[in-house]
């Protein structure tokens, strides 16, 4: 009994930690005081108008959100569907869904309208997390967390909307981006091809610094393209990503070993 315990701590910690995770998230959210909406938030770089269409590259942008969105859905529904197919399938439903709220948001920009491009990013990094969690801790999990992770994330746009306050929001956000790494870096492959989620999750910090450097990406494309532009394509790319992960991988070999695990 003693010499098994050395084998199962390291095992039980990383899950246990993993479980903390979002706890100790919240907690340093909170630690600061109510986030509000930047009015700023909306006054995009691109202004131009085509074919009727204000803010059209803005818009046109976030088309490929509905295809990768579409495909996934597709495949968590053909005869290679994934485990966990109810989560992947509602990853890439909200995934397709952006390209709606998107170009609703960009056709007037206010945050009455940003709430409708939010909730279909956020119901989409709701199941990536029950997904990935899943994945590594026990498949029965998804049928208890899928519902209460949508419903947070749903909780946490009305608290916002309500409140103005968007902490809610950004824990719900930042969330699966701080699993990710904690997940590719600590757990065993349960599949192959995981590196195409190191790609998303690089692909997905590139759209972020897209965005942000909005207005400079389209001073130094001379106008062509706006950084928000850009962060659109890019966070399609990321779940493209997703997608391929899925279509290719396989069971991994069950002798692999997480990092740092002792020998048995």
């Amino acid at each position: 009994m003693g010499a098994q315990a050395p084998a199962k701590a390291p095992r039980h910690w990383r899950h246990a930690f993993l479980v903390a995770i979002p706890l100790l998230l919240l907690a340093r959210i909170y630690a600061d005081g109510p986030i509000a909406q930047d009015p700023a938030f909306h006054e995009f770089a691109d202004q131009r108008r085509l074919l009727g269409v204000p803010h059209f590259f803005d818009v046109a942008s976030a088309l490929p959100f509905v295809f990768v969105g579409v495909a996934g859905m597709l495949l968590c529904l053909g005869p290679r569907r994934p485990p966990r197919g109810a989560s992947w399938f509602v990853f890439f439903a909200g995934i397709a869904l952006a390209t709606f709220g998107s170009g609703y948001y960009h056709w007037a920009p206010a945050d009455a309208t940003l709430f409708w491009e939010r909730l279909p990013m956020t119901i989409a990094f709701s199941a990536l997390l029950v997904a990935l969690v899943s994945e590594q801790v026990g498949e029965r999990l998804e049928r208890w967390l899928l519902g209460p992770a949508l419903l947070a994330g749903l909780a946490s746009l009305l608290w916002w909307r309500e409140s103005g306050d968007l902490r809610l929001y950004f824990w719900v956000r930042l969330l699966p981006l701080v699993c990710l790494p904690y997940v590719l870096l600590l757990f065993r492959r349960t599949y192959t091809q995981r590196h195409f989620l190191a790609y998303g999750l690089a692909l997905y910090i590139l759209a972020r610094l897209a965005g942000a450097w909005d207005l400079e990406i389209f001073a130094l494309t001379s106008g062509s393209v706006s950084g928000h532009a850009l962060e659109h394509l890019l966070f399609a790319a990321a779940a493209l990503c997703i997608y391929l992960m899925l279509r290719r991988r396989k069971p991994a070999p069950r002798r692999e070993r997480p990092s740092g695990a002792s020998p048995a």
